[in-house]
This record gives C-alpha cells, sequence and structure tokens, in this order.
C-alpha cells in the first residue's frame, strides 16, 4: 500500500513556480530521501503534504485515499473534517529548527501533544515518553531544560516528540542542517534506527552519506520538478541528466 502518492501537485507564490506537477509515491515502510540544490522545492513539497503549504493545483492521497485536492488555488475536495484531522495527527516532522518549548522539561515537551491532542493519560503519555527518550539516547535528560541541550540533542528531543504521537510517515526537512558538524551523526543515527524499525520515512537532506546508506529511494529535484528517481545506487553511480550530474559533482 502506498503510504503517500501525489498528482501533479504544483505550487506557486505569486508568479513565481515553485512546484511543476511533481508526482511520487512513497510505498508503506519505504525511505525516500530528496535531494537537489537550494530552491528545487524539496522544502516546500515536504510542507505541501501536510498542508502546511496549501497546493495550487494537484491530487495527494494518504493510504490510497484522497486526503487533499486542489485546482487554481481553490480546494476541490479533501477528506471528511475530522478524518482529515486524524491524518495530519500521522505525519510526523521534524524542521530544521528544533522548536522546543523553552519553559518545559525535555520530558514535559515530548509528553505535551500526546495529553493534549490525543487526550493520553499523564502516566502513559510519560511511560511512551521516556521509553522514546531512551530510544534516542537521552533518557538522562528527561529533566533538563532545552537550553541546556547541545543542537544534536534538541533535535533528537525534537525527534522523540514527533514519534510521541505515534504517526505512520516521518517527514524530515533537513533536520541536520542547522547543527554545528560534529553533531550530525547523532540525530543521523537516531533516523538510521527508524529506517531500520520499518518507519516510512520522506527526508529531505543535504546527507548525501545518508541519502546513500538509508534510502531506498532517491529523488533528485531541481526547479520544482522531479528530474530523477531511483535507488541510491542508479542515482550515485549513474546520474542521467546533466542537472544531477552537476550537483552531485559539487557535493560529491
Amino acid at each position: 500500500m502506498s503510504m503517500i502518492r501525489t498528482e501533479n501537485v504544483c505550487k506557486d507564490f505569486g508568479d513565481l513556480k515553485v512546484l511543476k506537477n511533481v508526482n511520487l509515491t512513497v510505498e508503506q515502510g519505504e525511505v525516500v530521501v530528496i535531494i537537489g540544490p537550494s530552491g528545487a522545492g524539496k522544502s516546500t513539497f515536504l510542507r505541501s503534504l501536510n498542508t502546511l503549504e496549501k497546493i495550487t493545483s494537484g491530487k495527494i492521497y494518504i493510504e490510497d485515499e484522497l486526503f487533499y485536492h486542489r485546482e487554481n488555488d481553490a480546494t476541490v475536495s479533501k477528506m471528511e473534517k475530522e478524518k482529515f484531522a486524524d491524518m495530519l495527527l500521522e505525519m510526523g516532522m521534524v524542521f530544521q529548527q528544533f522548536n522546543l518549548f523553552p519553559h518545559l522539561t525535555v520530558l514535559e515537551n515530548v509528553m505535551l501533544a500526546p495529553v493534549n491532542v490525543r487526550k493520553k493519560e499523564k502516566t502513559e503519555a510519560e511511560e511512551t515518553a521516556r521509553e522514546l527518550l531512551e530510544k534516542v539516547g537521552l533518557s538522562d535528560k528527561a529533566d533538563v531544560y532545552p537550553s541546556k541541550l547541545s543542537g544534536g540533542q534538541q533535535q533528537r528531543v525534537a525527534i522523540a516528540r514527533a514519534l510521541a504521537m505515534e504517526p505512520k510517515v516521518m517527514l524530515f526537512d533537513e533536520p541536520t542542517s542547522a547543527l554545528d558538524p560534529e553533531l550530525v551523526g547523532e540525530v543521523l543515527n537516531v533516523m538510521k534506527d527508524l529506517a531500520n524499525q520499518g518507519m516510512t520515512m520522506l527526508c529531505v537532506t543535504h546527507e548525501m552519506g545518508f541519502a546513500r546508506e538509508v534510502a531506498d529511494k532517491v529523488i533528485f529535484m531541481y526547479g520544482g520538478q522531479i528530474l530523477e528517481e531511483g535507488t541510491p545506487e542508479e542515482i550515485f553511480g549513474n546520474p542521467k541528466t546533466p542537472q544531477a550530474q552537476q550537483f552531485l559533482r559539487s557535493v560529491l
């Protein structure tokens, strides 16, 4: 079953066409990594999947059901309100910036949404939060405030917080780009563990080593379009378009 499928997704900002007929399928349990130069539309595409950016036109399917359909900047159809809200909760997202609440401890940050949004009992939410903090290697930081953590630790808390909502798919928007180089590895390791556990993941990243090692499928975006799609071996070993060849020469 496909977890996410897009058909002819377009996004315009005024006269600027940022996404042009993007068609992509992400299967359940698949790790898809999107690469490409800055300004290619990668982050806009990711943010459009959970409607943080409203697409101009196109269709988005979640679990093979029509989630959202817009044409000419107007909504044609979307899932009924409750189901739409539930589906949004199934998509966990991790951003470049960690966006933790500074006045809450690490544990409280991870517990907040399950208690307030999923209406979980505090004891259950705390148990899950502690398990997740152990999973991301931060059980000893449960009672610490975010300001006392390194960037890498804050991003790992952000991942735990997203996982606490028990999403079916995780969207990562350049999760390591705001980190010092020596902290990147600890975040990528958590993402590798998630991939190994079968989490469906769609990642925008500049970390080519991660893409090579973890991706089932690599997407190369350029100028708002998907120019190439294939296995890491195909994309990194034998890029077909001049744009991909030039991009990979510049980053590898």
